[in-house]
C-alpha cells in the first residue's frame, strides 16, 4: 500500500484537543493535496475526526473551516489549477469557497471511536496516559481488519510499552508534533526497536510533505524535548528551594524565572513555560518519566505542592493563559503564586528586592525578540555570555550555572542513548522550544 493509498483513510483520536485539532488539520490538507492527483482522480479519502465532546466537535469544524480559507488564501494560484475545469468558478472567492467544502467533506466529526476501525492509519492525540492509550490501540486493533498504522502524539510514554502492550507488531511510531502543530515547525519522531521500518518511512515522507523539521529520538522517555525540558524545571525547582532561605517562594521563583529568561535569552522564563503547558501536565509527564526511568528523581515536591493547591495553569480554548504560578493580565505577568497564604502577589510588590540582589544585567544584552530579529546574532550572545562570565553579580553567576547545567543534560541525553547528537539536541530546543539558542554552544 503506498503513501497515498495509506492516507485513503484516517483516524484521528482526541480530534478536537489542542494537539488533535492541528493534526487533523494538517492530515486534511494533506489529504486534499493527495486527492488532487492525477493518479488519485477516482479514490476516496476520508478523516475521521474522533473525541469525545459532541460540543468540541462542533467548534472543531468551525476551526478547520477557518484554517482553510486562510491556507486556500495562500494558495490561489494552485487552486486555480486544481479547479480549472469548472467553468463555474471563476472569482478567487469563488474557488477558495470550493476547496473550503471539499477540505471539509473529508471529514466526518463524530464521538464513536468505532469510525476507526475501517481506517489505515490512526493518528492518536488523547491525553497523556499510558494505560489509556493501550486500551485505545487495544479496541481498535482488535476490531479492525486492515491492521492499521498508529502514529501516537506522546511527548513521553516508551513506544515499546505501548507496541508490547497493545500487542500491535511494530504497527505504531511515535510522531511527536509540537504545539501549535499547524504553525510549529519541528516533529520528533520515535521508532521502537520493533517499529515497521515502512511505517517510519512513510512518517518521514508525511513530516516532509509538512515541511517539519525532524529530529529522530530513541525510544526512551521523555525523548529529547521533554527529556530536557523537564529536567530544565527541576533544577529550576531546586534553586527556587535554595533560594528560598534568603527569600520568600514568589520572590525565589521571580529570580529563577527572570533569570531562565533574560540572563539565558528565552522566550519564556522556565515557570511561565511550565504554566504555558499546564503544571499539571508537567506533572503528569514527569510520573510517566519517573516510572520508565526510576531511580533518576524526576520528581519534584515543589511541583506537587502546587498541584495540591490547584495551581494548574495551561490555556483556555480561545488560546489565552489562565493563571497558574503566576497571574496574568492579556498574557502579561501580574502577580506570583504564594503558598504560603494561597495568594498571588503583585509583581510590583516583589521585584524590587530582587532585581537589587540580581544586579544589572549586562550592557551587551538584548532581549529574546530583538536577539532573534538581529543577524549577527552569534556574536551577539558571545559578548553576553562573555559579560556574564566576568561579572560576579547573582544574576550572572545564577546564569552561568543554568546554562552549564542545561549543557550538561544535553550531553547526557546524547550518552544515555536518547538523542543521536547534541546538534539534535540543541534543534529541539531552539526550534521546540524557541530558545535563542542551543544548550550546547560556544557561549
Amino acid at each position: 500500500m503506498d503513501y497515498s493509498e495509506k492516507l485513503s483513510h484516517v483516524a484521528v483520536l482526541g480530534a478536537a484537543g489542542k494537539m488533535g485539532s492541528g493534526i487533523l488539520l494538517l492530515t486534511a490538507l494533506e489529504m486534499f493535496e493527495q486527492s488532487t492527483l492525477p493518479e488519485n482522480k477516482d479514490k476516496l479519502f476520508l478523516l475521521d475526526a474522533i473525541d469525545l465532546s459532541a460540543e468540541a466537535l462542533k467548534g472543531l469544524r468551525k476551526y478547520l473551516a477557518v484554517q482553510a480559507q486562510k491556507n486556500g488564501e495562500k494558495k490561489t494560484v494552485w487552486l486555480r489549477s486544481v479547479y480549472s475545469t469548472r467553468e463555474d468558478l471563476i472569482e478567487n472567492e469563488e474557488i477558495i469557497a470550493q476547496y473550503v467544502q471539499d477540505v471539509l467533506a473529508q471529514v466526518s466529526f463524530t464521538t464513536r471511536i468505532e469510525s476507526a476501525y475501517a481506517a489505515h492509519l490512526v493518528f492518536e492525540a488523547a491525553s497523556e496516559n499510558p494505560d489509556l492509550k493501550v486500551r485505545l490501540f487495544k479496541q481498535i486493533d482488535s476490531n479492525s481488519s486492515v491492521k492499521p498504522w498508529f502514529l501516537t502524539n506522546t511527548s513521553s510514554i516508551p513506544i515499546t510499552y505501548l507496541n508490547d502492550n497493545a500487542n500491535l507488531g511494530g504497527r505504531i511510531i511515535g510522531f511527536h508534533f509540537y504545539n501549535p502543530p499547524a504553525i510549529q515547525k519541528l516533529a520528533e519522531l520515535i521508532s521502537a526497536p520493533a517499529t515497521l521500518p515502512e511505517l517510519t518511512e512513510f512518517s518521514l515522507h508525511f513530516a516532509s510533505r509538512l515541511r517539519k523539521i525532524v529530529v529522530r529520538s530513541n525510544d526512551v522517555a521523555g525523548f529529547v524535548g521533554n527529556g530536557h525540558f523537564m529536567r530544565d524545571l527541576l533544577f529550576a525547582a531546586s534553586k527556587v528551594d535554595e533560594l528560598s532561605t534568603k527569600f520568600t517562594i514568589p520572590q525565589a521563583i521571580f529570580i529563577v524565572d527572570k533569570v531562565s529568561r533574560d540572563y539565558l535569552v528565552r522566550p519564556m522564563g522556565i515557570f511561565q513555560l511550565t504554566d504555558y503547558v499546564g503544571v499539571d501536565v508537567c506533572s503528569y509527564i514527569l510520573s510517566v518519566m519517573n516510572r520508565f526511568i526510576p531511580g533518576n528523581g524526576l520528581h519534584s515536591t515543589f511541583i506537587d505542592e502546587l498541584l495540591s493547591m490547584n495551581v494548574k495553569g495551561g490555556q483556555y480554548s480561545d488560546g489565552s493563559q489562565k493563571d497558574g504560578i503566576f497571574r496574568y493580565q492579556k498574557g502579561t505577568i501580574t502577580a506570583v503564586f504564594d503558598p504560603a497564604t494561597k495568594e498571588y502577589l503583585a509583581i510590583s510588590e516583589i521585584a524590587p528586592a530582587c532585581e537589587a540582589w540580581l544586579g544589572e544585567l549586562p550592557k551587551e544584552w538584548m532581549g529574546w525578540k530583538q536577539v532573534m530579529r538581529i543577524g549577527n546574532r552569534e556574536q551577539q550572545l558571545l559578548n553576553h555570555y562573555a559579560a556574564l562570565r566576568s561579572s560576579e553579580d547573582n544574576g550572572a553567576r545564577l546564569a552561568i550555572e543554568y546554562a552549564e547545567y542545561a549543557a550538561r543534560v544535553a550531553r547526557e541525553l546524547v550518552a544515555n542513548g536518547v538523542a543521536g547528537t547534541t546538534d539534535d539536541v540543541n534543534t529541539v530546543m531552539m526550534t521546540g522550544f524557541f530558545h535563542s539558542h542551543g544548550p550546547v554552544n560556544t557561549y
